[in-house]
């Protein structure tokens, strides 16, 4: 039986928020994130990963069908944003890592 995305989740999270800068909260709305220095860089929505990337990054993950770009529910397709399901969850650590450097600062 797969695991629940909460539970792939929480521990990504928790090594995150030892990092120097990093801290949690919500994300977009109510969902559960990460940040830092105040800006978002991942979170948990709909029981899918988000990630901020490079737009360049998010249309390669696209274009492999690790996952899809983010809709926030507003009908606008954020191009820096991917969302990716829980089926996809060994790469979540990495993207989510990833997604702090490209956010975090230089």
């Amino acid at each position: 039986m797969p695991r629940p995305p909460e539970e792939i989740w929480k521990p990504i999270a928790t090594e995150q928020l030892k990092a120097r800068g990093v801290t949690g909260g919500t994300g977009f709305g109510r969902s559960e994130g990460l940040r830092i220095e105040n800006k978002i860089y991942a979170m948990l929505v709909n029981d899918e990963l988000v990630v901020k990337l490079p737009k360049a990054r998010v249309d390669e993950l696209v274009g492999a069908g690790v996952g899809r770009r983010f809709e926030p529910g507003t009908g606008r397709v954020m191009k820096e944003w991917l969302s990716v399901p829980s089926s996809a969850s060994r790469r979540w650590k990495a993207l989510v890592r990833d997604a702090k450097a490209f956010v975090g600062p230089d």
